[in-house]
């Protein structure tokens, strides 16, 4: 019997920082429409010269510092990016040449909710191979979407990246069947798939195109998914709610954040939000709030947690993780 634990967290913002008064320089906006409406307060941009690798790349070797392993350790790179910096290959064997280690790498695609998704498979292929330490990345330059005179929708992004370890570790006594990834639920729905999108693509226009965003819909569809996600994910770990320290939210809107915490009844001082200072990093977001609470140490090792996220398709899913290991490993 073996655990899937979380022995690293890393993360990496651009140093170019935009604050919602440099943002009304060039947007139609004003630093009280954006905040009012997101509780954004600033967000991050990739410099011209800077790609969704090299985010991931920096944010890969702060999670393997913090999880004091050797990089020749690592067997499998799993990227969660919607803004790869070429079409093809992936951006993860990008990632495993800067990192110079042989490790089986490839994309997700799941958009904000890229690094819900890779967990799971990074869960399911370390529990049924033979990989042992895994890289889990989210990485995207989602300034790179963006139509900027779309006020409604171009405040709300920025680029970023973050990262955890996953290790596999036997699981010697029963005492310790509660570390670890104890649930993982995704899902995606076609039928709404027009709600959240581009306006291009390689098949159809031979361009990236520009985020379209019905935001009402989205928000509505957020709220309901996200709780009912969370439930799922509660109960197939056997848990409630009130056994939670602490829920890391995908990073989108503030009001999104709270109106689910309203819902699930769950205690807003136990709601990770880092979401005023980065926007929405869409796959980034969740680790780039969990490195953040760690660091600051309100998240501790055996803390119990929630994660969960939405994106285009649309797709949605959450996890549930006793994160860190026993002392006894």
């Amino acid at each position: 019997m073996y655990k899937i634990l979380i022995t690293g967290v890393g993360s990496y913002l651009p140093t170019n920082k935009c604050s919602n008064e440099t943002l009304s320089n060039f947007v139609d906006t004003s630093d009280e429409w954006i905040s009012k409406r997101s509780g954004i307060k600033s967000r991050h941009f990739v410099s011209d010269n800077e790609k969704t690798s090299d985010l991931a790349f920096f944010a890969a070797n702060k999670a393997i510092e913090n999880a004091q392993i050797s990089k020749n350790e690592i067997d499998l790179i799993i990227l969660a990016t919607t803004t790869p910096d070429n079409t093809f290959p992936s951006t993860a064997t990008l990632v495993q040449k800067k990192l110079e280690i042989n490790a089986v790498s490839f994309d997700v695609q799941a958009v904000c909710a890229g690094f819900v998704f890779a967990l799971s498979v990074a869960k399911s292929m370390m529990t049924e191979g033979n990989y042992k330490n895994c890289l889990v990345i989210g990485a995207d330059s989602m300034s790179k979407l963006l139509d900027w005179k779309d006020r409604s929708t171009s405040v709300l992004f920025g680029d970023g990246a973050g990262a955890i370890i996953l290790q596999k570790i036997k699981n010697i006594e029963s005492r310790y069947d509660d570390w670890g990834i104890l649930s993982n639920i995704i899902h995606s729905d076609g039928q709404f798939y027009d709600l959240l999108k581009t306006n291009g693509g390689v098949s159809t226009s031979q361009k990236i195109g520009f985020i379209e965003m019905e935001g009402k819909e989205v928000f509505k569809h957020a709220v309901d998914k996200l709780s009912s996600s969370l439930e799922e994910a509660l109960k197939a770990s056997n848990k409630k709610i009130d056994e939670l320290d602490w829920l890391v939210p995908h990073q989108a809107n503030q009001r999104i954040i709270l109106a689910v915490a309203d819902k699930m009844k769950i205690d807003v001082n136990k709601v990770i939000s880092t979401v005023k200072d980065h926007g929405n990093t869409s796959a980034a977001s969740i680790p780039l709030a969990l490195e953040s609470a760690v660091s600051s140490n309100k998240i501790l090792n055996g803390n119990l947690i929630g994660l969960h996220a939405i994106g285009g398709g649309l797709s949605w899913g959450a996890s549930i993780i006793r994160i860190g290991k026993p002392k006894i490993l």
